[in-house]
């Protein structure tokens, strides 16, 4: 089955084209980063994918069940998550444990395993130390990180994530890396995550889909299955 799958996608803003010829599919348990020069309509495909833009022409489904027949669950993490003003009265724990809540929790205390997905979370981002930090006091990088702790603890079925480790040092990104490598191998979690940091994304993700184009042209899709190679240079087929 497939959690995304992309079709001869092509978007314009107005009349002007923008994406050209895109096609993908992600699985259950595929890590696939999606990367591209600054500029590249990442961003674009990615609301194109949610719904959230509609394709000029061709076709973008998401599957309505997950791999055991339930409703798929999706998290999204955009580029830049609103902010929290300084008098917000919560904890990052407290914000953090929230994303438990949504998955029929509301009416008792969560679990031991609840707790742990927490942890994981926090973790995953540098943020655990801070836990008892009110949500008012944090920076702007870190009411950021806090937010994608949120997501992950809500624990999707399928992880939509806009460059999410903008501003994270590189153990802090390692270890948000090792999280999504587990949860797509051993839980079989799909993620689609937009990504400058290719070379240290290559070591987790198993597959990558590079925006590429020509001078004058729309961007196109080029994607691979194996991140193995990419070590070598590839070259669209424009």
């Amino acid at each position: 089955m497939h959690y995304i799958k992309v079709a001869e996608l092509a978007f314009h803003y107005e009349k002007q084209p923008v994406l050209t010829n895109i096609s993908f599919e992600l699985n259950p348990g595929d890590f696939v980063m999606l990367t591209g020069e600054n500029g590249a309509a990442k961003t674009t495909l990615l609301r194109n994918v949610l719904g959230l833009l509609k394709p000029t022409t061709g076709q973008v489904s998401l599957s309505p069940k997950n791999r055991f027949g339930e409703k798929l669950t999706l998290g999204y993490v955009p580029q830049q998550v609103a902010s929290f003003n300084v008098g917000f009265p919560s904890t990052v724990l407290e914000l953090v444990n929230s994303g438990r809540y949504q998955r029929g929790k509301w009416f008792r205390k969560l679990n031991k395993d609840d707790k742990e997905q927490v942890r994981l979370a926090l973790e995953s981002v540098g943020m655990w130390d801070m836990r008892y930090k009110k949500i008012g006091e944090l920076s702007g990088g870190q009411k950021q990180r806090i937010s994608i702790a949120r997501v992950f603890a809500t624990d999707p079925d399928l992880f939509v994530l806009d460059e999410p480790t903008t501003g994270m040092d590189t153990k802090s990104r390692e270890e948000f890396y090792k999280l999504l490598k587990h949860n797509s191998e051993v839980h079989g979690k799909g993620i689609l995550m937009v990504s400058h940091d290719h070379e240290e994304l290559r070591n987790y993700c198993n597959k990558h889909i590079e925006l590429i184009r020509q001078e004058g042209l729309p961007w196109r899709c080029f994607s691979m299955d194996s991140c193995k190679e990419l070590s070598k240079p590839h070259f669209s087929s424009l």
